[in-house]
């Protein structure tokens, strides 16, 4: 034989051990496992290096380290309300989210997401305001600033807020800023450097220890959340670039939706933060109770932060998801820039349309990702057959990631409906438990629907044969893309 034949018998019998290792060591899904064999078994050498780079499966990973003082106290409230809300208890501030009490209790007992009810929330779906009110915020800081973001960029935005950050440093304010080493692959290091000079804090999550090659890209920290003083906390869509406050011909006006949130839900954010710090940072953050302030109660709206990552078997947002789906009766309105479902969320919106309830589904009409949006429109056609509606958002590109059921609960923050949100990335989401909150995220899906063309199953129905076919190809890589 001679050496290349030696060569590509070697990478075969490797192609044939990782597909042994996919079926039978990690038990993956089924759709992943199958989705990992096409590429393995067709594509030796390329399906090789992507397995090296792709999958990874962080499920059996214990990546979070808690302080035994921290782990008990937070078990110990968890069981106090799990408990409280067996007996009884718990008095819902608003009456019209008795029937989600189940909801409430799932969400705590597998995600530890807490419920409190003395929050206000001020919704932003302009990527301008969402910035000032963040300015504003940081501005007015007197203790520490904590920012994670999946893309930052070096422009206009990205200068304003690194000098805002840099000017409260040398205030004495403690400020750390979190970033994802893949989202923010371009971004130099220069970036950060006033902020460290003036005693900021900077941290990449996941970054690569092999120049130019990082082993976790599929593992990536999504989330976006800003807390100020323990006392303010913004979560949504909205990442740090100028294409996100509409200055990007390529997309135009970009629709999006955040939250500033004040009440006990920022110390759940707070939470979640120091557990993404401490684990990104050679520096972690002190165990002190004065970075979780009680204050006086901000208003009157439910609120539960759930949070979910690939460390995690339990798909906690996922799950809630589901749980919202079928807790409607009227109506379910879903935004998201990528609708790629497994098969639970799925036949969960079928069942849904089948029983009467109005879905409407709406995606942008442009894409940003050509690959993940063919996989989206995959999927439509099961929708549709069963009654759901979709709706192409055509004023601008639509990436906000929201949820409203019945107009009496929603969920904003961070998560595709997509697998790769679901598993593979590192999300946080608000379940909104208030019926006034839930009416204007109503109002704003209504206002959008203004600019969105309604995608029809006999329009469906004739897309073109290349069009299916990059549908179909897609559709089965969907769960790793």
């Amino acid at each position: 034989m001679s050496l290349y034949q030696n060569a590509y018998a070697i990478i075969i019998l490797l192609n044939l051990l990782f597909a042994v290792a996919v079926v039978f060591l990690e038990r993956r899904n089924v759709g992943v496992t199958w989705a990992w064999l096409m590429i393995l078994l067709f594509l030796p050498i390329v399906g090789f290096a992507l397995y090296l780079l792709f999958g990874q499966n962080l499920s059996k990973v214990k990546l979070y380290k808690i302080s035994k003082l921290i782990s008990r106290d937070i078990k110990a409230i968890v069981e106090g309300q799990r408990r409280a809300y067996l007996h009884n208890e718990i008095e819902f501030k608003d009456p019209a989210m008795l029937p989600y009490r189940d909801m409430v209790y799932m969400n705590l007992t597998s995600g530890y997401a807490l419920y409190t009810q003395d929050n206000d929330v001020h919704i932003f779906t302009d990527g301008n305001d969402k910035f000032e009110a963040l300015l504003q915020s940081i501005a007015e800081a007197k203790s520490h600033i904590h920012l994670m973001y999946y893309i930052v960029r070096d422009d206009a935005i990205g200068q304003r807020l690194i000098k805002a950050l840099v000017a409260k440093a040398e205030e004495g304010v403690e400020v750390r800023f979190l970033y994802d080493a893949i989202g923010s692959w371009h971004l130099r290091s220069q970036y950060f450097s006033p902020l460290i000079h003036a005693g900021g804090k900077v941290a990449a999550f996941f970054p690569s220890k092999i120049l130019y090659l990082n082993i976790r890209v599929n593992y990536r920290n999504h989330r976006k959340l800003a807390i100020i003083d323990g006392e303010i906390g913004y979560i949504g869509g909205f990442n740090v670039g100028d294409e996100y406050l509409s200055l990007d011909k390529r997309f135009g006006y970009w629709r999006d939706t955040h939250l500033r949130i004040s009440g006990s839900a920022v110390l759940q954010m707070q939470a979640l933060f120091f557990l993404d710090w401490n684990l990104a940072s050679e520096v972690p953050i002190p165990e002190d109770y004065d970075y979780f302030p009680v204050g006086p109660a901000q208003g009157n709206v439910g609120i539960q932060i759930v949070s979910s990552g690939p460390n995690n078997s339990e798909e906690q947002i996922k799950n809630a998801y589901i749980k919202m789906i079928h807790a409607a009766k009227k109506s379910i309105c879903i935004q998201t820039p990528y609708f790629i479902p497994d098969e639970s969320v799925l036949t969960a919106l079928r069942l849904a349309a089948l029983s009467g309830v109005e879905v409407f589904l709406m995606l942008p009409s442009k894409p940003d990702h050509k690959m993940v949006y063919w996989a989206s429109f995959s999927y439509l056609g099961d929708l549709l057959e069963a009654g759901g509606r979709c709706l192409l958002y055509e004023k601008g590109f639509l990436h906000a990631k929201s949820i409203v059921v019945d107009g009496l609960i929603a969920s904003i923050g961070t998560a595709n409906v997509d697998i790769r949100s679901f598993k593979l990335n590192f999300e946080a989401n608000a379940i909104i438990y208030d019926s006034k909150t839930a009416a204007e995220l109503q109002h704003i899906f209504d206002h959008d629907r203004v600019y969105s063309r309604e995608l029809t199953l006999a329009e469906y129905s004739a897309r073109s044969r290349m069009q299916r076919i990059k549908e179909s190809f897609t559709r089965l890589l969907s769960p790793i893309l």
